[in-house]
Parts: C-alpha cells; structure tokens; sequence
C-alpha cells in the first residue's frame, strides 16, 4: 500500500522514511544520480545523510551551470550552428534544466528524510 504522506517529489525507487529499507534503497538511488567515482568512499555509503548533502550540492551546481549555459549558448554557439540547430540547443538546456530541477527536488526531500531520521542521534568518536 503506498504511502499517502509522501512528497509528490518522492523518487518511486526510494522506499518510505521508516521502512527497513529506507536508507538502503535511499543510497542506491542517490548514488546513480552521481559520478561513479563518488562510490569510492565508504564514509558516504556508512552515512547517507552525507551523500543526500553531497548529491544536493552536485545538483545545485549542475542547475547552475546549465543556466549558465542557457543564458550564454546564443551568443557563444550562433558563429558555430545553423539557427535550427541552435533552436534544438536551447530546448535541451530547458528540458534538461526541468529534469534538474525535479531531481533536486527529490534529493532535497530524501535529503529532509535523513536528516529527520539523524535528528539528534549521538555519535561516538571513531565510530
């Protein structure tokens, strides 16, 4: 039975806050939102609330770079495509920018999720 309660910006492959395989299936769908290099450290799979703040960060800066490159694609790409082409270029940085955009979304409420679940919890030095 779905969870009623849940952001419409819950990603489908991210089980419920309080499921046994919240955290689990959490880390597995950020880490494919990230470089594959980004699964070479353990600190970020043994606290995920680590990677939702990692993965909101990559996003954020992705966003950004695609605006960037929406503001400037005209100017710096009209020497080197026909005008339809460059029509095309514009409408993948505003389809990608939308994609983006919902993925932070997501991030940000699995992100919001975890930091629930560490809200106070004490940490042993080393552990």
């Amino acid at each position: 039975m779905p969870d009623h309660s849940l952001s419409p910006d819950w990603p489908a492959s991210v089980h419920p806050p309080g499921s046994d395989s919240f955290e689990r299936t959490a880390v597995v769908w950020l880490f494919d939102l990230l470089p594959a290099d980004y699964r070479l450290h353990g600190v970020l799979r043994r606290y995920p609330v680590a990677l939702s703040r990692l993965a909101r960060r990559h996003l954020t800066a992705v966003l950004a770079a695609g605006r960037e490159g929406y503001r400037t694609a005209r100017v710096e790409l009209r020497d080197h495509l026909p005008p339809h082409a460059l029509e095309q270029v514009m409408r993948a940085y505003q389809a990608e920018g939308r994609r983006t955009a919902a993925v932070l979304r997501s991030v940000e409420a699995v992100d919001a999720a975890l930091r629930t679940r560490y809200d106070g919890e004490a940490f042993e030095e080393g552990a």
